[in-house]
């Protein structure tokens, strides 16, 4: 394996410290805001396009964060039963990975401006808290990452704020629908966490790393999981039932055969092999977004066309 690595391309490289495996899940997280503005008459194509580059590289940073405070924390070890960390491996330098990581937040800043320009100064509040949060995951002098604060940050800024924040950034304010639309998304993406930490569960304690997951115990994570999934598939609903969403959101439950699948992927293996239901949770909370940002869509159409 370390040959196999050292044979690798720096492209190749850089491109395992972004995590590619990450980004389908950010990528959906912008699609529900944008098809939530649609809907309400406010999709306005350039600040979507904007979002998402900079909802990727929030992503990306945030994985070379982690790479990067990890290591210096001595979180990653030889037997790492995740995807490959490259600091920790010896394929980057940290000041490799430190300019990495202020080209991408860089990036990501410039496409801010660009947002400032077209609703104000809530944009560089979201931007400025959003950097900070990815920095300070495994970072800082307090990294919630590492004290069971990681679940909640989690759903509050990948979850919340990147819908909100898409459909902010096209309408000038946050709806209500914006927020019911975010929270499903929310507690999907807390579910990748959560499997992540269940998978590095023991060597998460081994050097004091105290994610919820060791908090919780397996059995607990595992609970938490299912809870994450079934709140995913309630919360559109309730918004159904009490005219928040409209009706065709319901497309998203399609998607309930997946998510059974993984909860009882989770309840047999742990470790390594929990690495598919990692990836499979990702690709849920991608086809629950596109499901229900179609359902969006569809809804919109609809209503315009009986009027």
């Amino acid at each position: 394996m370390q040959n196999k690595n050292q044979s690798l391309s720096k492209f190749e490289i850089w491109a395992l410290a972004a995590r590619p495996k990450t980004l389908p899940a950010a990528a959906a997280t912008v699609i529900v805001g944008s098809a939530a503005a649609y809907y309400q008459f406010n999709f306005k194509l350039l600040p979507a396009l904007a979002c998402l580059l900079a909802a990727l590289l929030m992503q990306i940073g945030a994985n070379l964060a982690n790479d990067l405070f990890d290591f210096y924390r001595g979180a990653d070890q030889g037997d790492r039963l995740g995807p490959l960390r490259v600091t920790q491996a010896g394929l980057l330098q940290p000041k490799e990975v430190v300019w990495g990581l202020c080209f991408t937040f860089g990036c990501a800043s410039l496409l801010g401006i660009y947002l400032f320009s077209q609703v104000g100064w809530p944009v560089l509040v979201i931007g400025l808290a959003s950097i900070l949060a990815a920095l300070t995951y495994t970072g800082g002098p307090f990294p919630f990452g590492y004290y069971g604060l990681g679940d909640l940050m989690v759903f509050i800024f990948f979850g919340l704020v990147a819908v909100c924040g898409t459909y902010f950034v096209q309408a000038g304010h946050v709806s209500r629908l914006a927020l019911w639309s975010a929270i499903p998304m929310g507690f999907l993406i807390t579910g990748i966490l959560v499997v992540n930490n269940l998978r590095d569960l023991d060597s998460d304690r081994a050097v004091g790393k105290k994610t919820l997951a060791v908090f919780l115990g397996a059995q607990g994570a595992r609970w938490e999981y299912l809870l994450c999934l079934l709140a995913a598939f309630v919360f559109p609903l309730i918004g159904i039932l009490t005219a928040q969403i409209p009706f065709l959101t319901l497309l998203s439950l399609l998607c309930i055969p997946m998510a059974i699948r993984l909860v009882r992927s989770i309840w047999t293996v742990s470790g390594r092999p929990l690495n598919l239901a990692l990836a499979g949770t990702g690709r849920l909370t991608l086809v629950f977004g596109i499901l229900y940002s179609f359902g969006l869509i569809a809804a919109c159409l609809i209503e315009m066309h009986g009027k």
